[in-house]
């Protein structure tokens, strides 16, 4: 079966890419390397160095004719979507409506979509499941909240399957400092590299985390299950701001200087995701504990 990655290169998606290959499954990758690197893409795969955007993604189709689309390319920062709306509609929208367009021209069978917890706003009950009022807070919450709804449209017009995923806070190795969810990465940037820590709010904001490697098998999992579904995914547990600064105070064996700052406009407080409907419906569960990340995330840094 050939899967095409979009954003192959990046955070997340490379360690799709890793997965599939391992299970056997043919694949190419469609990445601008605008966050996403190429050494993060494996030798031997046909990539596509290009935005969403681009005339030539319909040669793309055409030439590796994909059965299963795996879509990952994104402008990823809340910031920078409160800063430049254009461009995150540019590249959250426009480019998921031109892959939409080439799915169901070129007849794929299925589509992923990573979408994300900033689709719900602030949470009017926590933990919160797939039916939570979505009501974003940042043009990123919306653009990924439009990308679903332009999915599900495709899905009653065309009869194109998906399975939507809306992720908590990854993090893992090859994550960029920037990004929606890099607070784990910026923070261990600085406890490694002994720079002050900048924190925004008074710490007490709680998050749920988790591991890219479990994020990376949900995918996997939605090839074959959770057709026409929208599913979060997610540890099902919280950590605030505060003990995961102690946390790495612990396992980094360093303390940097800590810079509060006001919240930013655009972040949610709290936020944890239910992830019941993921274990039903795509036989997934997180394996990774927080601390178990935390370490290989730090080990691969050093390497």
């Amino acid at each position: 079966m050939k899967v095409l990655v979009t954003g192959g290169g990046g955070f997340i998606g490379s360690h799709v890419v890793d997965m599939l290959l391992v299970e056997n499954y043919q694949v190419a990758v469609v990445d601008n390397f605008s966050s996403g690197m190429e050494r993060n893409v494996p030798g031997g795969i046909a990539y596509y160095a290009m935005d969403l955007n681009d005339s030539g993604l319909e040669n793309v189709f055409l030439t590796e004719k994909p059965e299963i689309v795996i879509h990952f390319a994104a402008q990823v920062s809340v910031k920078k979507s409160i800063d430049n709306p254009f461009d995150d509609c540019r590249q959250n929208i426009n480019g998921t409506i031109k892959l939409l367009d080439c799915c169901q021209k070129y007849q794929v069978k299925k589509i992923i979509y990573s979408s994300s917890a900033a689709v719900y706003g602030a949470p009017k009950y926590i933990p919160i499941d797939e039916n939570h009022p979505l009501a974003p807070e940042s043009f990123y919450g919306l653009s990924k909240l439009t990308g679903e709804t332009y999915i599900q449209l495709y899905s009653k017009l065309f009869n194109l399957n998906y399975t939507i995923l809306r992720y908590a806070n990854v993090y893992g190795p090859r994550q960029s400092i920037k990004g929606e969810a890099g607070v784990i990465r910026s923070f261990l940037d600085s406890f490694m590299l002994n720079r002050p820590l900048t924190m925004y709010g008074d710490g007490n904001q709680r998050r749920d985390f988790v591991f890219v490697k479990d994020v990376a098998a949900a995918n996997l999992q939605a090839i074959h299950h959770g057709d026409y579904q929208t599913i979060n995914i997610s540890s099902n547990t919280t950590k605030s701001i505060n003990d995961l600064i102690f946390l790495l105070s612990l396992l980094t064996d360093n303390r940097p200087e800590i810079v509060q700052l006001p919240e930013r406009a655009g972040d949610i407080r709290n936020s944890c995701l239910l992830n019941q409907k993921a274990l039903e419906v795509l036989h997934w569960f997180p394996r990774v504990s927080l601390i178990e990340g935390i370490e290989e995330t730090i080990e691969s840094l050093k390497s």
